[in-house]
């Protein structure tokens, strides 16, 4: 008996010191499981959202546009990245063959007067005689961004202006990284008399294999002196014919922005003002466009992507285009308010190449470049975090009141937060940029919460987690941004934009983590950020309905509803977004209140969350939707219900509601399976 006595008041010990605080444990976390949405659906306390709220930010930086979203695939196209003297780094353009047979250097030669260097090309090589060239000629490469996409049965366009002492045979060519592949190629012949001067010459390739690591190569064999210059390969099949990569404007399509900023960002600042992206210099024809050195983010751009194919592209996308230009200062210099009227100048004459008649001075530069309607531009960001600056203020007043004056409907942005203290000037809307931790951005879903409602609106322009909560895109970081932007639904009667920042990275050239969409020659998935966004696309111009949290202790529920229509369909539901940003499942208790009955459809009703297994789970090329979002038919779904939010989630329920005519009665309820 003694031997069982020890032990079994050993156990009872151990049940009691194991079981009762497993017991309290689980109050406590059934406590913690539990909230309520209430959400009242009538006309009375709902407000429209503006019709502006989400939109995209675009900015030249990791080469999102330059070797992404820009469809050129050559590199340094015009030989102008080393600089306009002379001799010139000519990279990434290499040599094929050796001294002995070739000697490539640059001149200032060229026909375009804002783009002087050309290269020179002397192959001392022939086809016969005693210096025979080697197999397959020699010349040069070209193996664009970090090596170009050419796929089996797709054309692509060349452009090479080129000028020759003597009768030309170009050999115009794709191929492998290595060369020993040929997917595409043909031969430019011309007497010398055809190429005495600057000649432009134009051939298609259409791709007999797929390679996408591959380069553009101009070659001879051919004795004699040859120059070329602004050397270009378009594939045709670009975004509606303009240019613009396809796979990614359809991602950024895919958002439903309702605008677009560009084209900065601190690129537009420069980090010297000659380096500063300007206008005037990126429209016209491409081959005239003399390129510029982004400073900021250290590397040189052709300006194929100009002022006019932002525009253009806002078009395409049905946004509308936020203009962002230089206001005389950079990040270390800038112009003194009284000698800023030149810049003033500047920013009026792209608001009239945007919006002039096609008679106009520069309305009829845009209507030459194939667009003679007016673009839809109605609002202008006069710098980019500028304000503070010892002239910022001084300078902003002159851009303020001499575009008002011209164009009094035009909507303008402030650099300066308005957010807590009045602002000292006049403004349409404010800059509000926020990059900061996963904790902290999840709290600002209150952000503007106790913001005044009278005077200028808050422009989101930027925001993003960054730091170690990011990685290079995490669930984490999404799900801090997914309740910042509920926050700022909600108080859209205040902020009228938003959008993230950076748009775009090159896997091959990461200036900044994270990014919304990443991509190389040939591939490109979304980040978690990226799928946020998504989750948003109904939000502009909808209905904004008063949704209450009711939680105990915990914090970590964000919730909003919205109204929405599908004018497609011909059909409206109620969104309803909810971000867990707790490491608990939580019982949500659903009510919606101020519908008819059976407003609420049981068919067509959905469930749609992005979650992982790891808060700091990333995509990527390898698993592109390892954190997406997965929908769902709702089952169940009524006026109350009751759901289940995942631990780390961000969820969405879309409610069909009924229309009269549809709506089902007990002696119609055979029709539900149908409708």
């Amino acid at each position: 008996m003694g031997y069982w006595k020890v032990p079994c008041v050993f156990l009872l010990c151990l049940f009691i010191s194991f079981c009762l605080p497993c017991q309290l444990l689980a109050d406590e976390v059934d406590k913690n499981l539990t909230a309520q949405l209430f959400i009242d659906a009538s006309e009375r306390s709902s407000r429209p959202i503006p019709q502006t709220l989400f939109g995209i930010f675009f900015e030249e930086i990791n080469h999102a546009g330059a070797g992404g979203l820009w469809a050129e695939l050559v590199s340094n196209r015009g030989f102008e990245a080393g600089g306009a003297n002379i001799p010139s780094n000519i990279d990434p353009w290499s040599i094929i063959g050796d001294e002995s047979s070739i000697i490539v250097s640059t001149d200032r030669s060229s026909c375009f007067e804002r783009n002087k260097v050309a290269l020179k090309m002397e192959v001392l090589c022939n086809s016969e005689g005693t210096h025979i060239c080697p197999s397959g000629g020699v010349g040069i490469y070209n193996p664009g961004f970090w090596g170009m996409n050419i796929e089996q049965g797709k054309s692509y366009k060349i452009v090479i202006y080129v000028r020759s002492t003597g009768e030309i045979d170009i050999s115009v060519s794709f191929t492998s990284s290595d060369g020993l592949q040929t997917l595409s190629s043909t031969n430019i012949k011309a007497s010398a008399s055809d190429v005495s001067n600057w000649t432009k010459m134009e051939v298609l390739l259409e791709a007999k294999e797929t390679n996408r690591n591959s380069r553009l190569q101009l070659t001879t064999s051919k004795n004699g002196v040859v120059w070329f210059d602004q050397v270009s390969a378009m594939p045709l099949d670009t975004y509606k014919g303009h240019g613009f990569r396809n796979e990614l404007v359809e991602m950024l399509a895919d958002i439903k922005p309702r605008f677009i900023r560009f084209p900065g960002g601190c690129f537009v600042e420069g980090e010297w003002l000659r380096n500063a992206f300007r206008w005037k210099a990126s429209v016209g024809p491409w081959e005239e466009r003399p390129g510029h050195f982004g400073d900021v983010w250290m590397y040189w751009t052709d300006d194929g992507l100009g002022y006019f194919e932002f525009l253009q592209l806002a078009e395409d996308l049905g946004a509308l285009p936020i203009w962002v230009f230089n206001n005389g200062i950079s990040h270390n210099d800038q112009v003194d308010t009284s000698s800023v009227l030149p810049f003033v100048q500047e920013a009026l004459d792209g608001i009239e190449f945007a919006r002039g008649d096609a008679s106009s001075t520069w309305g009829a530069v845009r209507a030459a470049m194939g667009h003679p309607d007016p673009f839809d531009l109605k609002y202008v960001a006069i710098g980019n975090e500028d304000c503070g600056k010892k002239n910022y203020r001084g300078n902003y007043l002159k851009f303020y009141d001499a575009i008002k004056r011209a164009y009094p409907d035009i909507e303008i942005i402030t650099n300066c937060d308005g957010s807590s203290r009045p602002l000292d000037h006049p403004t349409d809307l404010y800059d509000f940029h926020v990059y900061t931790s996963a904790n902290n951005l999840f709290s600002m879903s209150h952000q503007f919460d106790r913001t005044t409602r009278q005077g200028p609106k808050a422009f989101v322009s930027e925001y993003a987690v960054t730091g170690k909560d990011a990685g290079t895109g995490s669930l984490l970081a999404a799900l801090a941004e997914a309740a910042f932007l509920i926050g700022l639904e909600k108080n859209s009667d205040v902020v009228h934009m938003a959008s993230y920042a950076p748009l775009f990275v090159n896997s091959n050239d990461r200036r900044w983590n994270p990014d919304a969409i990443v991509f190389n020659s040939f591939q490109a998935y979304g980040t978690p950020s990226y799928w946020v966004q998504r989750f948003f696309t109904e939000s502009s111009g909808a209905i904004l309905l008063n949704a209450t949290l009711q939680k105990d202790s915990s914090n970590s529920l964000v919730a909003s509803a919205i109204t929405w229509k599908n004018s497609e369909a011909g059909q409206t539901y109620i969104r309803i977004k909810v971000v867990n940003f707790g490491s608990n499942s939580v019982n949500l208790q659903i009510s919606v209140d101020g519908l008819d009955p059976n407003s609420v459809k049981l068919s067509g009703s959905t469930k749609t969350t992005l979650t992982s297994a790891n808060l700091m789970d990333e995509n990527s090329f390898k698993e592109p939707k390892k954190v997406a979002p997965i929908q769902t038919l709702l089952e169940d779904a009524h006026k109350e219900m009751s759901v289940l939010l995942l631990p780390h989630s961000f969820t969405s329920f879309d409610l069909l509601k009924e229309s009269a005519s549809l709506r089902i009665t007990e002696d119609d309820s055979s029709l539900l399976s149908s409708i």
